[in-house]
């Protein structure tokens, strides 16, 4: 009986997975009819795009001013137009809700109704309903011919109970269904039960619903190089930080894997949608190495916003500087101090002293400064006199002379480049004074046509400016930088500041770059770069004429118009290649930010509104205090909103509960993000005996082939830092599906598989090593391996110290 029962219950199964799998199959094929009607409807689009675009073209040929301003503005909305289209032609469709009847009939621009919650009898009494509107969320809007919602803007306020609904309060859904997609292609749905007590019909049909929900497969799914579009799986309390108001300034805290740098991603996307005019071409998204950026910098064109928002590494928010290397952790200690400001003010001024060069004496009716040496040395010296023969005497400034003079312009506060005016006023009042002409007459008006004719004569001769370039040269960042490699001369300038030792280890660090300063940067010398071009300053340059259209030239209009107006796309691109300052700056992974790091992040966004997201519990900085002062600054006296992200969706609980020891160890009393999922797969642990750095390349390269075997995705391997290079090799012939990361290139990362390489030598590479070591054991979507060398003094299981209960 027992066995006819087993039989049963088999067969039972059988069938019941079967009916499953054919109304998966038959779902799949209603999504994917839809999209097939919406594809053909954006190919209607994008013809009628490209007429336009022809249209213009045509208008261009008439050659009147009116047609040419015409085509000008035609193009520029046809291309934007058609480029967004195309951007959006790939994995369009994301999800769908269905919705009970609202309270009131009125509907919004998009076409969808804008009542929130249902209509007190949209539920019958035997809890029955009927599915009164559904609605696809997708990249961008889209309407039929009869101008009918095919697709609902994901930005769009009907598109928000995509996001926002819970089974604790549905308003008006009941099912929501998440679609996965590639190219033209449905490849799976996920439903969720907002309303699992209602008996719900769509169209006179029971409403199906296919899978353990869209939250789960979402997480399942393998993470490929770059991050994928995370939109179906963003929740409430994510949601509620998206579309919070962007006045001010917004604080979003939350552990690993709470989704902060999607939410950071997304809400950039969303204050676009909200207000374009105010944050088009104007939204900084600061990232913190250049991994993640390249990892996260496709979400925003697949949302519709490409060219829109800026995604910037720290070390590369200087134009024309971009950080290639890392300092130590004791060096980057100095420079990441807010003591480095005092250095550097010291050092912007101090730079125009160099080592004096021997003085020659100098003919009558020419001007001297200094000895007559080559010109390559010359360049590098400082003159020490200047003179000049005027009114048929020899008039000379000496060393003394000339270092009063350089003391009072440098009374100021003005940058250093921009204080070389008041320099030239000062150097030729200074030789009026010792000169004759000075008293030759008394009237006032013939005094002051003098001096005029004296002032030209003198500074308009080549020794003059000659003379002046090398007392008061144009100092570049990189040159001052350059400078302060020099032991000596930086000793000087930060005697007061810095001790024997971080002077000397400071100017080591800076003697990689040459006189010029051209060389490898770190992310911390990038900092410092930021801050010297603020406090010496750029001379104002001439403005370059603007360039013809041949088109006007060929068209006979070049007397009409002999000085063109940029285009409405000209000025968008100059704009954003100028740009310095934005209207809304992003901060991912803020807590890694250093004092200098937040000085240099603060201008860009002096008069803008804020989003600030990190973790203190993942802090790489060793004074949190110190950067929480700087940071304080930059923002101002701002009001601040803040939230706390609460739910890990990265890690199941297995990894999360591992990595949790290690924040209690990092910072008692923290707590973790709660893991919303276990897949009942323990951490792996393996120790290596050989004490050869051999026998940890070949067990860390074991462990990485043996996760390949099992996971669909990446294998990130992560080492400390001084071990990059080593691990580049032990793992290259493994193929691109495994990344080896040094400690600090793996914040805000994921992988589905993670190999963290000796956790003490992690722990031991800065103060702030448990809290990288922390972000290190977080990285993993599915599964963990530990591999143990010597230090990490592994027990039996090969479970090292650090991660022992």
């Amino acid at each position: 009986m027992a066995a006819q029962d087993a039989a049963v219950d088999s067969v039972n199964s059988v069938a019941d997975s079967s009916s499953e799998e054919s109304t998966r199959t038959r779902e799949i094929g209603v999504e994917q009819d839809h999209l097939d009607q919406v594809y053909r409807r954006l190919e209607e689009k994008i013809h009628e795009a490209e007429f336009l675009m022809n249209d213009a073209a045509k208008r261009g040929q008439v050659g009147t001013p009116g047609a040419l301003a015409e085509r000008d503005a035609q193009v520029f909305r046809a291309g934007i137009h058609l480029n967004r289209l195309n951007n959006e032609f790939e994995d369009f469709l994301f999800g769908r809700i269905d919705l009970l009847r609202g309270k009131d009939g009125e509907k919004g621009p998009d076409g969808a109704f804008t009542s929130v919650e249902p209509a007190d009898d949209a539920v019958r009494p035997d809890l029955t309903a009927e599915i009164a509107e559904t609605l696809h969320i997708g990249r961008i809007g889209v309407l039929d011919s009869d101008y009918s919602p095919l697709v609902i803007d994901w930005r769009a306020p009907a598109a928000a109970p995509f996001y926002r609904s819970t089974p604790k309060e549905p308003g008006r859904v009941v099912r929501r269904r998440v679609i996965r997609s590639k190219g033209r292609k449905v490849l799976g749905v996920e439903d969720d039960l907002m309303r699992p007590e209602l008996t719900a019909t769509l169209d006179g049909a029971p409403l199906p619903v296919i899978g353990d929900g869209a939250l789960m497969a979402a997480l399942g799914q393998a993470r490929s190089h770059t991050m994928r579009d995370i939109v179906s799986s963003i929740q409430a309390e994510q949601d509620m930080v998206i579309r919070a108001p962007a006045a001010s300034v917004t604080e979003v805290s939350g552990g690993p894997g709470t989704g902060k740098t999607a939410v950071a991603l997304h809400r950039a996307a969303y204050l676009l949608y909200q207000n374009r005019r105010k944050y088009a071409g104007g939204i900084l998204i600061v990232s913190p190495t250049p991994l993640l950026v390249a990892y996260t910098e496709g979400v925003l064109p697949s949302l519709g916003e490409e060219g829109q928002v800026a995604i910037r590494a720290v070390g590369s928010l200087v134009d024309g500087a971009e950080a290639s290397t890392y300092d130590e952790p004791n060096i980057s200690r100095i420079k990441g101090s807010s003591r480095m400001l005092k250095v550097l003010r010291h050092a912007a001024r101090g730079a125009l002293d160099a080592p004096p060069a021997p003085e020659a004496p100098a003919e009558d009716g020419q001007l001297s400064f200094g000895d007559e040496e080559p010109q390559e040395r010359q360049d590098a010296r400082t003159p020490t006199s200047l003179r000049v023969v005027a009114f048929g005497q020899r008039v000379e400034l000496d060393a003394e002379d000339l270092s009063r003079i350089r003391h009072n312009v440098l009374s100021g506060t003005a940058p250093v480049n921009l204080l070389r005016p008041r320099a030239r006023k000062l150097l030729l009042d200074a030789l009026w004074s010792k000169s004759s002409g000075r008293g030759r007459y008394t009237d006032q008006e013939l005094i002051a046509e003098l001096r005029s004719g004296f002032d030209e004569d003198i500074s308009t001769e080549t020794e003059f400016i000659e003379f002046l370039d090398a007392w008061w040269p144009e100092l570049t960042p990189r040159r001052v930088l350059a400078a302060m490699s020099d032991e000596k001369r930086l000793g000087r300038w930060a005697r007061r500041v810095l001790n024997p030792r971080e002077i000397r280890r400071l100017a080591r660090s800076l003697g990689r770059l040459d006189a010029d300063g051209n060389g490898p940067l770190s992310v911390h010398d990038v900092a410092l770069l930021d801050e010297l071009s603020t406090l010496l300053g750029t001379p104002a340059r001439p403005k370059r004429k603007r360039e013809y259209d041949p088109l006007d030239q060929l068209s006979g209009l070049e007397e009409l118009m002999p000085q063109r107006e940029e285009t409405q796309w000209e000025r968008a691109e100059r704009l954003a290649q100028e740009r310095t300052e934005y209207a809304h700056v992003i901060v991912d992974e803020a807590q890694d930010l250093t004092p200098m790091q937040w000085r240099m992040v603060g201008r860009r966004g002096r008069h803008a509104t804020w989003t600030i997201v990190g973790d203190a519990a993942q802090s790489s900085w060793t004074d949190p205090d110190e950067a929480a002062a700087a940071r304080d600054e930059a923002l101002g006296a701002r009001p601040r909103r803040r939230f706390t992200l609460t739910v890990n969706y990265r890690n199941p609980a297995e990894i999360a509960a591992l990595a949790a020891k290690v924040l209690q160890r990092a910072m008692p009393g923290m707590e973790s993000p709660a893991a919303v999922r276990s897949t009942g797969v323990e951490p792996r642990f393996t120790a290596v005996e050989d004490t050869q750095d051999s026998g940890l390349a070949r067990t860390t390269r074991e462990e990485a082939q043996r996760l390949l075997d099992r996971v669909d995705g990446t294998v990130g391997v992560v080492v400390a830092m001084n071990r990059r290079a080593q691990a580049r090799k032990w793992l290259a012939p493994l193929g691109d599906r495994v990344v080896a990361l040094g400690s600090l290139e793996a914040k805000g990362l994921e992988y589905d598989a993670t190999v963290v390489v000796s956790p003490a030598e992690i722990a031991e590479e800065s103060p702030a090593g448990l809290r990288v070591l922390y972000v290190a054991l977080t990285r993993a979507t599915q599964q963990l391996t530990v591999v143990s060398g010597q230090r990490d003094k592994p027990d039996a299981d090969g479970v090292p110290a650090l991660l022992r209960d």
